[in-house]
């Protein structure tokens, strides 16, 4: 198939209106100044849990934005919830829709979104001297449940 032939976004027109939930998870592991600075409210930046939840509800609505094949979807509903692990926080989105396709890229985009503002408002306190991150990483972003009804 040649480039011109490729469809750009699937035709979902005679797919049916069904509700849709995704919930998608991932982790941000960090230092101990920095669990400390954000459990505390010492974050120079501020509230890191209450910013980064702006920033993953913010990023589901803005999915199709960032991401070109997927569908501009009606979102009824996003849920956004911090845990600790440790030094690990745990950003899980939940999000939800009556349409014709699913929203687990939506949830997913929604963690990433989260779990990256969480580190942008902490890197003075993750940089090492030579301005590095040595310790902070993101990991095990990936979708918990999947669910359609009709």
């Amino acid at each position: 198939m040649s480039y011109e032939e490729r469809e750009s976004i699937v035709d979902i027109g005679e797919k049916p209106l069904v509700e849709r939930r995704a919930i998608a998870t991932g982790l941000l592991h960090l230092s101990q100044a920095s669990v400390s600075a954000i459990q505390s409210g010492e974050v120079a930046k501020g509230d890191v849990q209450e910013a980064s939840t702006i920033a993953a509800i913010q990023a589901v609505k803005l999915t199709p934005t960032i991401l070109p094949h997927c569908h501009p979807i009606p979102i009824e509903g996003c849920k956004v919830k911090w845990t600790w692990e440790g030094n690990a926080l745990r950003c899980t989105v939940e999000v939800s829709a009556h349409y014709r396709t699913g929203v687990e890229m939506e949830a997913l985009v929604g963690v990433s979104a989260g779990l990256l503002c969480a580190w942008d408002m902490v890197k003075p306190l993750e940089k090492d001297e030579s301005g590095q991150y040595p310790n902070v990483r993101m990991t095990d972003i990936v979708v918990l449940e999947k669910h359609k009804s009709s």
